[in-house]
């Protein structure tokens, strides 16, 4: 009987990520690390962050967002670096109150909402469906 291998299944995100065409600040803190950097790509999950120094790969951080939607930034009460790369690190958010939940989940969804205009708007009329 012959066997056949499965075929790995491609990678998937759950949630939409924005690749930012521009950075958004960002302060975190930790029990080890304190600093600044810029958000390079960001979900609701999670976001990549390029910084100086990054914090080591088991660190948990507080985070703050300045995102341009409003003047007060965004707080994550909870963020795990799953990743370090140079200097850039990965985190996931563990931790979000609700009005700031609310708030990142609008501030994403809006942001997909301009890509797809944006690129429906540059698709030759033939390619519309």
């Amino acid at each position: 009987m012959e066997q056949t291998q499965e075929q790995p299944k491609p990678y998937q995100r759950e949630h939409y990520r924005i690749p930012l065409a521009v950075t958004y600040p960002v302060m975190f803190a930790g029990a080890a690390a304190i600093g600044e950097g810029t958000v390079t790509n960001l979900s609701v999950l999670g976001c990549t962050i390029e910084c100086a120094t990054p914090p080591s790969q088991t660190s948990h951080l507080l985070l703050r967002l300045i995102l341009p939607d409003r003047p007060e930034s965004l707080p994550i009460d909870g963020a795990e670096v799953r990743w370090v790369k140079e200097n850039q690190i990965g985190v996931q958010f563990t931790k979000i109150e609700r009005a700031a939940d609310l708030r990142l989940h609008g501030f994403v969804w809006d942001r997909m909402i301009e890509r797809l205009t944006t690129i429906k708007q540059n698709t030759p009329p033939r390619l519309q469906s």
